[in-house]
């Protein structure tokens, strides 16, 4: 398992589509067009960690357990290290969405605590069993407003309130026994979506302080069409880090690669003043933008830049349709291009330097 001492800057992708793709007739090349596997393109190209989501029973089957069984094996045999990101949903959970799993909708809250507890540690045995068990857990996606709606449901002026908190952190404290259960290794990562807001990702952390719940790393979302300036990202990151001491990882980004829409395809950022200024959708808009924002985090006082992943870089719009019913709205924020052949972009990778960081997996 993990080395508690190991320094590594974490140069992370979310490829959690590519069972998908791959099942589907999607394939990947280098910029030669030569075929080869996803992963080990990745870890030519300087990745050295891999982020998977899991859903409790998603439509389709992609993201269960089964087939998250399947992608971790690959993961360690190419010897990267893995972030296991527990949506506790059988669909998407962000800060518009977390809904119970439908097998959970009519628990009681005790035996909705017991279900996140049973149900985190049965996957994590599971992979144990498999040896493919992940050097890091996060207890939720994107939490800000909450999990498992409407019990552990804190967004909103109607449910913030103190009782909510406690009913909130009660059901994340049972997620992180379960997989202190299996592994004390397993590094715990508690991920909101605030990366360029301070204020509330203060608010957010301080409850959990105050609340007693224990975690290793800080994860945040920065997406800059939502998320403000890196000027904004860079002064939360330092005032987190100084304020309580723990490593802190930029857990999804993604930046364009350019504009251009396919004929029937829309993208989630397709105009000008969704970018950033002097970063433009081109290749070498998206190469400078990953320079930037690594050096951000390298930057971070005291060392506490974890590193970063970037969200489903290999998404590419292989098919019309995803099974969990999500369109081809992603394929411009990839680092490959729309046939899946990589793009210039993982430049930006290789020039990250060493960081003096003590990431725990």
């Amino acid at each position: 398992m993990s080395n508690l001492t190991e320094k590594t800057f974490i140069l992370g992708m979310d490829v959690s589509f590519m069972d998908e793709i791959e099942q589907h007739g999607g394939s990947y090349s280098d910029v030669d067009g030569k075929e080869q596997d996803l992963l080990s393109i990745l870890k030519i190209n300087d990745t050295n960690a891999i982020r998977l989501r899991i859903w409790n029973d998603p439509v389709g089957g992609f993201c269960n357990l089964e087939r998250t069984v399947e992608v971790a094996k690959r993961i360690k045999e190419q010897g990267l290290k893995f972030l296991l990101d527990f949506h506790y949903s059988d669909r998407w959970a962000d800060p518009a969405n977390q809904w119970k799993p439908k097998a959970w909708e009519n628990l009681s809250y005790e035996e909705l605590q017991r279900a996140v507890c049973m149900y985190t540690a049965d996957v994590l045995r599971t992979l144990k069993e498999h040896d493919a068990l992940p050097d890091m857990v996060q207890v939720g996606n994107e939490i800000t407003p909450g999990m498992l709606w409407n019990e552990g449901r804190v967004g909103g002026e109607e449910h913030d309130t103190d009782e909510q908190w406690e009913r909130f952190a009660g059901l994340v404290k049972y997620g992180i026994a379960a997989v202190k259960s299996v592994d004390a290794d397993i590094q715990i990562m508690i991920h909101i979506d605030r990366g360029g807001d301070n204020a509330e990702s203060r608010k957010f952390y301080d409850r959990f302080e105050a609340l007693g719940v224990e975690f290793d790393i800080i994860g945040l979302s920065y997406y800059p069409w939502w998320h403000g300036t890196l000027d904004a990202l860079r002064d939360n990151l330092h005032d987190l880090a100084e304020r309580y001491g723990k490593p802190i990882n930029v857990v999804e980004t993604a930046y364009p690669w350019t504009l251009e829409q396919p004929e029937g395809i829309e993208w989630i950022l397709n105009q000008e003043d969704m970018l950033l200024p002097g970063y433009p959708a081109s290749v070498e808009g998206q190469t400078k933008y990953l320079k930037d924002l690594l050096q951000i985090i390298r930057e971070v006082p005291g060392g506490l830049g974890h590193g970063f992943y970037y969200w489903e870089p290999a998404w590419i719009p292989s098919k019309e349709e995803w099974s969990v019913g999500h369109p081809n709205n992603w394929g411009n924020l990839t680092m490959f291009d729309f046939k899946g052949r990589k793009l210039e972009s993982f430049t930006a990778l290789a020039t990250a330097e060493e960081s003096d960081v003590v990431t725990y997996v």
